[in-house]
């Protein structure tokens, strides 16, 4: 289950007190087991380092091992969280692979900058049977970078998807 939620006040004086407005946003996504619309059958989670103005990328078709430690092959994502710890200094950037870039997310060049202690959630509907797709061999890779030099950074990252 991938769930996120947000909630805001507004305030504002008046004359005899104060106006409040409360504002919020819930999302959820729970799957079943299997490869179909509201499904998904691979997990890859994971708190990894990156040293100082080091990338690494993330073959999401090949070289990832689950918990158990078997190799995880996905065909589609259907759900994506990555949190920058709290503690880094630089960013943690993700996204714009040199080769074979995983690009139904952000496209093939762009990127997503996830401050420090700050995190990016991404899940498909549950009607959604397609989710964002992974191409094994010419679209399966996720870049992950340090921003900057000088301290590494620490990132947690958690994958749900499909093997077909």
């Amino acid at each position: 289950m991938i769930a996120v939620a947000a909630f805001a006040e507004q305030t504002s004086a008046i004359d005899l007190g104060v106006s409040r407005s409360p504002q919020s946003l819930n999302r959820q996504m729970q799957l079943l087991n299997g490869t179909g619309a509201g499904r998904a059958d691979r997990v890859f989670s994971d708190r990894r380092t990156l040293a100082a103005s080091a990338t690494e990328d993330l073959d999401l078709a090949g070289t990832l091992v689950d918990a158990f430690g078997a190799a995880v092959t996905f065909a589609r994502i259907k759900g994506l969280v990555i949190a920058a710890a709290a503690g880094n200094t630089n960013n943690v950037v993700i996204g714009a692979a040199a080769t074979n870039p995983w690009a139904t997310l952000l496209g093939a060049t762009h990127t997503a900058t996830i401050r420090p202690g700050g995190f990016l959630a991404i899940g498909t509907g549950v009607a959604d049977a397609t989710g964002y797709a992974v191409t094994a061999s010419t679209g399966d890779l996720l870049k992950v970078a340090n921003s900057a030099g000088g301290t590494g950074v620490t990132y947690d990252i958690h994958i749900i998807g499909c093997s077909a």
